[in-house]
């Protein structure tokens, strides 16, 4: 099943969920603050996005500007990315999409990118 890991004060989030409930697509919601992805989930979205690590951080947020990320980032092996991920859900992309079974991996909402994984 599709885990979509969002934020309730999150428009996109929403607007992410609104249309997964338009097209009748079952999944979980998971709160991302609380629960942030697992390493594994992160590590098949990575995979997924050619190992692009900046894809994977919410780089406008707060947290990311707050720790310097941007400067920060390159210089970070993956493991310390990933784990920073893992540890703060506020530093994650979101929505956050995943699965597995179906080889979904999406981050952030764009239909037409949601539309061809999914539909």
């Amino acid at each position: 099943m599709l885990k979509i890991y969002a934020y309730s004060g999150c428009s996109t989030c929403r607007n992410a969920i609104k249309w997964l409930k338009q097209h009748a697509i079952p999944f979980e919601e998971i709160a991302i603050r609380e629960t942030p992805p697992s390493l594994a989930d992160l590590k098949a979205m990575l995979a997924a996005h050619d190992g692009d690590l900046r894809r994977l951080f919410n780089v406008s947020g707060l947290d990311y500007r707050s720790r310097g990320l941007k400067d920060k980032l390159p210089t970070l092996s993956t493991d310390a990315a990933l784990k920073l991920l893992a540890e703060n859900g506020n530093l994650v992309k979101r929505p956050f999409a995943i699965d597995s079974k179906n080889k979904v991996c999406l981050v952030g909402f764009k239909e037409p990118e949601w539309q061809a994984a999914i539909l």
